[in-house]
Formats: C-alpha cells, sequence, structure tokens
C-alpha cells in the first residue's frame, strides 16, 4: 500500500472541501467529500470491492417488529452495517496497518441482545442526547417533566429514546458513496416532549473513507433538540481490550465540569494542568485516575474551539497496536468524551468490560435548556435542526508526535 503525503493538510487542515445534502429528502445530491490526514498516512485498501448495499433481516423485536440490517460496502471494502431499530451502526470494519478488516465499534450479536442492552451501542440518540436536570424545563412559562430514566435525571432521550424505535429506511447508493436514510416521527408529548418532531438521520459511507451522518429535525411546537450518534469506538477492533493504550487529540481549550450525577455546574473550566487536557495527543489512561468519579472514567463534554457552527476539526484517536487512526470532524459545538466507565460485563453492557471503549459523541451542550449561559438547543416551528459529522478513517505507520 502506497503511502499518501498530505503537505497541504498540514498548511490547510483536515477537512478540506465537503458540499453537503441540504434537504434530507435528497441525500443523493451530497456531493463528494474530500478530507485530507493532516499527517502522512497509508492508503487504507486498493479500490477493489463491489460498492452496494444489502439488506438482511436482523429478527424481530420483543413486540413482534421486523429488525432490517443494511450492509454497506465500499470501493476499499470498508463494511458499515446498521440496522433500522434505533437507527444502529452494529459494525464499521475498516484495515488495520496490515490490510486486516476489524470491526471497530462494539456491538451486539441479535436483537435480543441489543434490547437487553443498555449502553446505547452505535445508536441515534434523541431526541436530547446527554443529560437534562431532574427532567425538567420550562418554555415560555409552562414547565415540561421529561422521563427520568438516570435517577434523578433525563438521559438520551428518556425510557424509550430514539434509539428503541424502529426506524423508516432507504438505503442510498451512489457513484461514490453508500449508506442508509432513516427518518422517524416522534409524537407530540413522547417521552415527555413538547410538539410532533420529523426526525431524519443519514449516513454515507464514502470511497474517500470517510463516514458521513447528517441529521434533521423539524417540530410544530417550540421543543428542545440534541441528537447524536453513539458509537464506542476501540481502534485495536472490537473485543481487543482496553482502550487506555489509545492516543487522543482534542481541539478544545476548556471543558465543561459536572456534579456527581453528571449535571453541569454552568461553568465552562480551562483544561490546562488538568487531566482533560487533550490539546496535544496523551495516551487515554496516563491520567484516568486522577479523575475523581465513580466510577473512575472521563465522561464530561467539552467545549469545542470552534464555535463557528461550520464543519472544524474537533478530535483524533489512534491505535498504536493497529495503526487505525480516526479523525472527526463536526459542526456542533461540544464533544462528550466517554471512556465506558460503566460497563461491568454485563448483559446491560452488551457483555464488554470497563474501559473496552471508548465514545466521542459530537453533541450541542447537557442540560442546556436550564443552564441560560450556554448556547440555546431550542428548535421552534418553521426552524430546521441541522448537524454534521464526519468521521475519517486511514493508518499510521507509527504514534503522532506530540
Amino acid at each position: 500500500m502506497k503511502i499518501v503525503l498530505c503537505v497541504a493538510a498540514f498548511v490547510t487542515g483536515c477537512f478540506m472541501t465537503a458540499n453537503f445534502s441540504k434537504n434530507p429528502d435528497q441525500p443523493e445530491v451530497v456531493d463528494r467529500l474530500v478530507v485530507l490526514g493532516a499527517l502522512s498516512s497509508k492508503e487504507t485498501m486498493p479500490g477493489s470491492a463491489e460498492m452496494g448495499v444489502k439488506r438482511e433481516a436482523f429478527g424481530k423485536t420483543s413486540d413482534g417488529q421486523t429488525v432490517t440490517k443494511y450492509v454497506c460496502t465500499n470501493a476499499n471494502g470498508l463494511v458499515l452495517e446498521m440496522i433500522d431499530y434505533g437507527a444502529t451502526v452494529i459494525s464499521m470494519q475498516t484495515p488495520d496497518r496490515d490490510g486486516k478488516l476489524a470491526n471497530i465499534t462494539l456491538s451486539c450479536p441479535d436483537m435480543p441482545g441489543y434490547e437487553a442492552c443498555g449502553s446505547y451501542f452505535g445508536s441515534t440518540v434523541g431526541r436530547y442526547c446527554n443529560r437534562i436536570a431532574k427532567g425538567k424545563f420550562s418554555i415560555d412559562g409552562k414547565e415540561f417533566t421529561l422521563a427520568t430514566n438516570n435517577d434523578p435525571n433525563h438521559l438520551h432521550g428518556g425510557v424509550k429514546g430514539f434509539d428503541k424505535h424502529v426506524w423508516q429506511a432507504t438505503p442510498i447508493k451512489r457513484k461514490d458513496a453508500v449508506g442508509v436514510k432513516f427518518t422517524l416521527k416522534s409524537k407530540d408529548g413522547d417521552e415527555g416532549y413538547p410538539g410532533e418532531l420529523d426526525a431524519t438521520a443519514v449516513y454515507l459511507l464514502d470511497n474517500e473513507n470517510c463516514l458521513l451522518v447528517e441529521l434533521w429535525a423539524t417540530t410544530d411546537k417550540p421543543t428542545h433538540v440534541n441528537m447524536t450518534n453513539h458509537n464506542y469506538w476501540n481502534l485495536g477492533g472490537e473485543g481487543s481490550g482496553k482502550i487506555l493504550d489509545h492516543h487522543l487529540h482534542v481541539a478544545a481549550d476548556k471543558y465543561i465540569p459536572v456534579d456527581a450525577g453528571g449535571i453541569p455546574t454552568g461553568e465552562l473550566k480551562d483544561v490546562t494542568g488538568t487531566p482533560f487536557d487533550f490539546k496535544k495527543w496523551q495516551r487515554i489512561g496516563d491520567r484516568i485516575g486522577e479523575i475523581k468519579t465513580d466510577p473512575v472514567g472521563y465522561d464530561h463534554c467539552y467545549a469545542l474551539n470552534n464555535q463557528s457552527g461550520e464543519m472544524q476539526t474537533c478530535a483524533r484517536a489512534y491505535d498504536p497496536a493497529s495503526g487505525r487512526m480516526m479523525e472527526i470532524h463536526t459542526t456542533l459545538p461540544g464533544l462528550q468524551f466517554y471512556t465506558g466507565n460503566f460497563l461491568d460485563g454485563s448483559a446491560g453492557s452488551g457483555g464488554f468490560d470497563q474501559y473496552h471503549a471508548f465514545c466521542l459523541e459530537t453533541q450541542r451542550y447537557p442540560d442546556a435548556p436550564n443552564q441560560p449561559d450556554f448556547p440555546s438547543t431550542m428548535l421552534k416551528p418553521g426552524e430546521k435542526y441541522h448537524e454534521k459529522t464526519l468521521h475519517k478513517f486511514s493508518v499510521q505507520d507509527q504514534a503522532p508526535a506530540k
């Protein structure tokens, strides 16, 4: 596999050009994505695979709904697998430095496994990802009470959030990308939220080895929206062990401190001199023991440096053992870094143990409806929620320089 020196990317940054669809009903108009690594990298695979999207049965939910799997393969042989239950990524297969494919996300083997798992593996989370304090917020003087499934708070959309619904799914196949468009209608009062919400999630795997996630929503009443994808990443491969030897870089000078229940204190704190400082490459396990939480580990939102709403490079992760590199670009202002602290090997954790994966969830800030100094997450009739996140997969010969 030949070496590609990305000199231009070093000068101008990882994300060079990307023209995205303006309309979720026409995802096929998404133009070719061009993302270059800021460091020297190897081409991931030769362009020899047969591109396409295949449908396969994936069982039924406990209440009898049919669940379908979509297997998306790009021209380089990378494979994205999704199910319409929760608009969930169940596999993202990328090669290591020797060209060997492995799934680098945590998953469950079947529908009973997904229904037993409470860890949101790979799912599209909404209406509001992360936490809302005590499951309450007010709009125009009227208080709304949400489901409190993370006692005493509201987490990831409630008892039956977007991750537990079967979405409508449409395969996408273009000359340079394959994927799936998912749609879901959330009724007025769903989990306590006001307004009927129409949500759309488009997942595209292109021939530049990028996974694009675009999320849309519209409402007929003022409400709060904060959607994300909840992949658990292990660049060594699913089941390969702990991720403490992975290296991480986050483009954020500040993070959001939280109380014992994970609710923001309302301040943004400088990461300098703290274990939250990933402005330069750091091994994830080097300072994790300094995080005074129960259980110990990272579960904090970073306030990204670029708050413009334009696509930005927000994080990179690297696994020295496999050589896999993942770069993340997003329009969103926040990034939740979670090290799988609550995974305990049980069915609720999909059988995986603590620190067996990490999450980098692009999102708006947690508890923003109750934090007047945070950017608003309000969505009103006539407005459109629209955010994009892109993951670029590549291979490195060695660990990036600090």
